[in-house]
């Protein structure tokens, strides 16, 4: 059996994603102290997502909590943090009323930054 094997690009472009490794840790802690505050389980955060192709990912540890798989890679500010808000929402099981107050308090929070890093 023949098979095909593209080599890898000699030099690889770097990442114009406007968030790195310090700013995503940020947003982890933000998420993670508003979240202790309205009284929820905060959760992990980590990047890349362990499977190919998704932007986010959300693993269940049972007592200790969620953690919350985000793609920092080619995407803007403001969908990472959508998906580190809406992982933490998922983690905890909110719906109705105090999803929408979770949202909230956490854009609250993520807005400035997020419009630092567009700009």
């Amino acid at each position: 059996m023949n098979a095909v094997v593209t080599p890898l690009p000699t030099k690889v472009a770097p990442d114009p994603s406007p968030i790195g490794a310090h700013e995503f840790a940020e947003a982890a802690r933000v998420v993670g102290r508003i979240m202790q505050d309205l009284g929820h389980t905060a959760p992990g955060y980590r990047t890349p997502p362990r499977v190919v192709g998704i932007d986010r990912s959300i693993r269940r540890g049972g007592t200790k909590g969620a953690t919350i798989a985000v793609r920092v890679r080619l995407r803007p500010a403001a969908a990472i943090f959508a998906d580190m808000i809406d992982g933490a929402v998922v983690a905890n099981d909110l719906t109705g009323v105090e999803a929408v107050r979770c949202r909230a308090a956490l854009w609250a929070e993520l807005a400035p930054l997020s419009a630092l890093l567009a700009a």
